[in-house]
């Protein structure tokens, strides 16, 4: 995965838009299946609690169904790319321990790895507001900065390569 470059107004404005899209078509597709559901199979006399969770849950599948079939849509680009990010990041966390070992080791492969994972994250951070993690990030990023610069190494967030984390 390549960081790019996301304009964080659009991207906001867009996931605002989709969350209310969603929230809007799954109150309205469940009431709408649910009742549809009681009316052709209602005995009269048992709960209907269960013919209105099938209709909750069918409705959530049809979103996301309709979602994933429209990933592709510019409209969706910001929000699928931070999505997309927001998972690699989470793999490259789980193995967060490993790979700090491996970078005080001087593992070149760790520090592509962790070097993206800062880049990440402060993009990340700044599209959400996060600014109150921001500091520590930016300690942890200057301290892989020196160290990379006193073994004469260039590395860059594109030297990344996700296949790279079955080291770790």
């Amino acid at each position: 995965m390549k960081l790019q470059e996301i304009d964080k107004v659009r991207y906001r404005k867009h996931l605002n838009r989709l969350i209310l899209i969603c929230i809007a078509a799954l109150i309205v597709l469940s009431l709408t299946i649910s009742s549809s559901m009681i009316y052709l199979v209602n005995d009269g006399e048992t709960s209907h609690f269960w013919i209105n969770l099938a209709g909750v849950i069918i409705a959530a599948l049809l979103i996301g169904f309709l979602l994933s079939k429209y990933r592709k849509h510019p409209f969706m680009h910001e929000v699928i790319y931070v999505w997309d990010l927001k998972q690699v990041l989470n793999l490259i966390h789980r193995r967060n321990k490993k790979l700090e070992l491996a970078v005080e080791q001087n593992d070149v492969t760790a520090m592509q790895i962790m070097y993206f994972y800062y880049k990440a994250c402060h993009q990340l951070y700044t599209l959400d507001d996060n600014t109150i993690t921001l500091s520590s990030l930016n300690q942890k990023t200057n301290k892989l900065d020196t160290q990379i610069e006193s073994l004469n190494l260039t590395i860059t967030a594109d030297d990344f390569a996700p296949d790279t984390l079955t080291k770790y």
